[in-house]
């Protein structure tokens, strides 16, 4: 069987997925990756440790896990800068790392110097489908656009870095 070369996309996911359980012991359930002209958002769902969902329960906690996650994020990101560079071809300008403690979502953004406003929603139907939708408004369901890669995709060996 022959199988297809992953995509820019997969293998940032697979990176981004190795990373965090290499820094955390713990992957995430999968990794979503959006990749623009000049942006790079990773996000990864369910990635924190059942020990940090607990302390995130009260704000303090919350507070603390965000913090630790936010200096892990830029103690260790040049090693994912370097594999982002070899990636995409591109250099990485700015990163930061944003954590929503509550559902244990991290998101990575990677920048060449654009504001970047990430908004995670619900899972639910697409509601631009009125009247007052616009033909230029589209929404990719992650289930279907192949950026949702879950860290083993079957039959393919996670990316190893030469």
């Amino acid at each position: 069987m022959n199988e297809s070369p992953l995509t820019i996309r997969e293998q940032l996911a697979h990176v981004a997925s190795r990373f965090q359980e290499q820094r955390t012991g713990h992957p995430p359930s999968a990794v979503t990756v959006a990749l623009g002209e000049d942006t790079l958002v990773v996000t990864l769902h369910d990635a924190l440790t059942p020990a940090e969902k607990a302390l995130a329960k009260n704000p303090e906690g919350a507070a603390r896990v965000q913090e630790f996650h936010r200096q892990l994020f830029a103690s260790s990101s040049d090693a994912f800068r370097q594999e982002i560079k070899r990636i995409t071809g591109r250099d990485v300008r700015e990163a930061a790392a944003e954590i929503e403690a509550m559902t244990g979502t991290v998101v990575h953004a990677f920048t060449t110097g654009t504001m970047v406003q990430v908004f995670q929603l619900y899972p639910g139907t697409n509601q631009d489908a009125g009247p007052q939708s616009n033909a230029n408004d589209s929404v990719e369901r992650a289930d279907d656009d192949g950026l949702r890669v879950p860290p083993n995709v079957s039959g393919q060996q996670p990316y190893q870095p030469s």
